[in-house]
């Protein structure tokens, strides 16, 4: 499945970052060249350990990470890569959150038959169909499904204080707020997109959730701790943008949201305690044409914003 590119190592002082691993899709002959092949998320777990990736036609792949790695932490020896066949394309899909290391406080856990209390590493993954599925990654198995949504799950996070609260959003028009440790039977519903929602995102106090739409080319902001709206960031772009993708800084002092127009696209940022807007980044992206950004990522000591194109190139 993996292949390695060429042994040169990453040189941080040069402009040309070295390829270090191509991953390869297994797929039987019968699948080759049919629709549903895309790849359209991926998520390392929390603490490094395993990286999962959507490989088309229904089936998610997670491998240990490092690739050489044989043991994880805390003596885990069961490192063998894992598949899982959701039956539906995967648009989404996300690990859950990283156990505690105080041994006071008790790992998050999802009731189960035969989980026995024990802390594990979970994945959840959004389908075409609406359905999110929730594994154990160390077992394998499914846990159960959480059904609500009744279009394309686009976009699944976990927010960062280590409950096992699960938000997504869906070409429904709406946001969720799962509660996985009642296996999802306690759930929030957000309206107020007039249209599919490309993207949401995270405060890193857990206080907010950031949502774009697509096509409404609404900016909305939400509240955690209510569930309730909070405001839609206004002036946001022009006619007829689509609007891809948005991120918090790691200290949830900026939003980032893309746009895409005609043949040029812009990074907007925002301020989303008073949703003024700081500054647009546009003169930079100007030889990109018509590549649409897919996805736009902060650096964790924020100073960066990764910016990935439908060309599968990363700014």
């Amino acid at each position: 499945m993996c292949s390695t590119g060429s042994n040169t190592e990453l040189q941080p002082t040069t402009s040309d970052p070295a390829l270090l691993l191509e991953l390869k899709t297994r797929r039987p002959p019968s699948l080759l060249d049919l629709a549903g092949c895309e790849t359209w998320s991926v998520d390392f777990s929390p603490d490094g350990a395993w990286f999962a990736w959507s490989m088309g036609h229904g089936i998610v792949w997670v491998v240990a990470w490092p690739l050489d790695s044989e043991e994880g932490q805390d003596g885990e020896t069961d490192r063998a890569d894992k598949s899982f066949s959701c039956g539906h394309p995967v648009w989404g899909l996300a690990f859950g959150p990283k156990p505690p290391r105080s041994t006071t406080v008790a790992p998050p856990t999802i009731p189960s038959k035969g989980s026995k209390g024990k802390s594990s590493l979970f994945l959840a993954t959004g389908l075409e169909n609406g359905v999110i599925k929730v594994w154990n990654v160390l077992t394998g198995n499914a846990v159960f499904d959480l059904r609500g949504h009744e279009g394309v799950v686009r976009n699944l996070v976990f927010p960062q204080n280590g409950t096992l609260t699960l938000i997504s959003s869906s070409r429904d028009k709406t946001l969720r707020i799962w509660d996985l440790a009642h296996k999802g039977k306690k759930v929030q519903v957000l309206s107020g997109h007039k249209d599919w929602i490309s993207c949401c995102c995270v405060s890193s106090d857990c206080s907010m959730i950031a949502s774009v739409g697509r096509f409404d080319r609404m900016v909305c902001l939400w509240s955690l701790r209510s569930y309730t709206f909070m405001r839609n960031l206004t002036g946001t772009n022009k006619k007829l943008c689509l609007l891809s993708s948005c991120d918090f800084s790691p200290d949830g002092a900026v939003l980032a949201t893309a746009a895409f127009s005609g043949s040029s696209w812009w990074i907007d940022l925002w301020d989303p305690y008073t949703a003024e807007k700081l500054a647009t980044l546009a003169d930079y992206f100007e030889d990109y044409g018509q590549n649409q950004i897919s996805a736009i990522q902060f650096s964790p000591d924020g100073l960066h914003l990764a910016i990935v194109t439908e060309d599968r190139q990363v700014v």
